[in-house]
């Protein structure tokens, strides 16, 4: 089997498994791209396309079934979305790229591999300006690992008991969308190329999204493969932080 094909069908797995639990699946991506030799010049943009494309198939799968809400995702998106921005444009060398991008795949392994979980708090007061803050700090750090930030605002709406994972999982959806845009907005896109298979990916990681959403909104469990999406993540964390 070719590498383009391996690519293509992991993507489309990937996109699936993210798009079910209201995420875009930027770091998924990236563990592909790493493990299969793909680099960083060639994957940036394609990873953010695919983030807007698959964030925004699942939002819209979530908000139909009436598990998003407006007032919860704005106070986040009025400072995410302009540190979103300055966090993309920043000049990042690429070793020390990959070695904060490895340690950030660290989280999203632990949370798909079972080791931390969450429970879910009973609703405290919604604050604004705590949200903002969150928003800032979220939205910085996605520009910059060129991620849409989703795996960091989900567990904190539960945490601080601000959503159930329904409503978690769409605001999540919308905020990664938002934040996706920022980041392509910012792009210097004369640093990077597309590879003839790009179109081909872009359209695998949409099918397993829409698939994604649509299951996940509805309530079917895919605990089992998240597991084995969390043993790629930790080889893709491993490569980047001790082999690139």
């Amino acid at each position: 089997m070719s590498i383009e094909l391996i690519i293509l069908i992991s993507l489309s797995v990937v996109a699936f498994l993210y798009a079910a639990v209201g995420h875009g699946g930027a770091s998924g991506y990236i563990a592909v791209f790493t493990l299969c030799g793909i680099a960083m010049p060639v994957y940036r943009p394609l990873v953010l396309l695919m983030n807007v494309l698959v964030a925004g198939s699942s939002f819209l799968q979530y908000s139909k079934r009436g598990y998003f809400h407006w007032n919860l995702l704005w106070p986040f998106l009025l400072t995410s979305v302009p540190c979103a921005f300055l966090g993309a444009r920043m000049q990042v060398p690429q070793q020390f790229y990959k070695l904060i991008l490895g340690l950030a795949l660290i989280y999203p392994v632990l949370r798909l591999s079972g080791i931390i979980t969450l429970k879910q708090n009973k609703p405290l007061p919604f604050s604004f300006p705590a949200a903002l803050c969150i928003g800032a700090v979220i939205g910085f750090a996605s520009g910059m690992l060129n991620i849409g930030g989703g795996i960091f605002l989900s567990p904190v709406l539960l945490l601080l008991g601000w959503a159930g994972m329904k409503e978690a999982a769409a605001v999540s959806a919308a905020f990664i969308l938002c934040n996706s845009v920022a980041g392509l907005v910012a792009m210097r896109w004369e640093e990077y190329v597309f590879p003839g298979w790009s179109f081909c990916w872009l359209i695998a990681a949409v099918a397993g999204g829409l698939l994604g959403g649509w299951t996940g909104s509805r309530n079917l469990s895919s605990l089992f493969i998240q597991r084995l999406l969390a043993v790629v993540l930790a080889l893709a964390a491993y490569k980047l932080i001790f082999l690139s």
